[in-house]
């Protein structure tokens, strides 16, 4: 397998619905696939919503040392030397604004926020719903709290609009400001205007000598679709939201089913 000639040199793909199972851990199958695409030549590259603090430990048991792309395309993280190369703050002043502006429009929101640095912590204000997760949030009460120290991006919930709805009409109140996008589910992230996973690809890809007509990409959400964008080939996951499915030029096999497996294998075997 290993010596076929892999005919992309970087593979993209995102964490969560894409190449984590639900339980966060990835398949054996999903492993050897991505081995012998890089013993053919080709680098992998993660590229996630997450911040390096609640990715570095998954790279870690992955025995990633390589490149990841983090935050929404903020930070890039060399994982092998456990260093933050790359990271952009959301300006605070503009996220007050943009967040005040918002909830004139909708009513009060619940709050979080990932925190800027190689150990940002996220915090969580009242009533935001965390997902059921291993992963370390610090609780807030005083809304002060929330722009107190340089951050990343905003998590926004609301207690009655459900995630395409509160996508929609946060881009319309305040995308002049900071960009909105949604990640996964509960999850839409207000994030420097102009920011997305395809501005931190392309910076580690320029790191990397490849360019984005080298590049495949996997993913399963609408914060996907830039990296589709950039890359040559974007793969949407058979879980992936429908507004991915949309731009997708090939859909695979969902990520509980070792969707990424499927594509290089075959991609493999030519």
């Amino acid at each position: 397998m290993s010596s076929a000639r892999f005919p992309y040199r970087l593979i993209a793909t995102d964490l969560d619905g894409t190449l984590l199972r639900s339980d966060e851990t990835v398949s054996q199958r999903t492993r050897d696939a991505l081995a012998a695409a890089t013993a053919a030549g080709a680098a992998h590259i993660v590229v996630t919503g997450r911040s390096v603090a609640w990715t570095r430990h998954i790279l870690d048991d992955l025995g990633y040392e390589g490149l990841a792309v983090c935050g929404q395309g903020a930070q890039v993280y060399h994982a092998g030397e456990h260093k933050l190369l790359t990271s952009v703050t959301l300006d605070r002043q503009l996220a007050g604004l943009a967040l005040a502006k918002l909830e004139a429009e909708v009513g009060p929101l619940a709050l979080a926020a990932s925190r800027d640095g190689l150990h940002g912590e996220v915090v969580v204000g009242p009533g935001y719903r965390v997902q059921e997760s291993p992963l370390p949030v610090v609780p807030f009460d005083d809304p002060a709290e929330l722009l107190s120290a340089p951050l990343n991006k905003v998590y926004v919930q609301h207690p009655s609009l459900d995630d395409d709805a509160l996508t929609a009409v946060a881009r319309e109140t305040v995308g002049g400001l900071v960009d909105v996008v949604m990640a996964g589910p509960g999850i839409v992230e207000i994030l420097p205007l102009g920011l997305s996973k395809a501005t931190g690809l392309s910076l580690a890809a320029r790191r990397l000598g490849v360019k984005s007509t080298q590049t495949i990409a996997f993913g399963d959400m609408p914060n996907d679709i830039p990296m589709f964008a950039w890359s040559a080939h974007g793969v949407a996951m058979a879980n992936a939201h429908d507004d991915l499915k949309a731009v997708a030029q090939e859909i695979t096999a969902s990520n509980e089913h070792d969707g990424i497996a499927v594509v290089l294998e075959e991609l493999l075997s030519r």
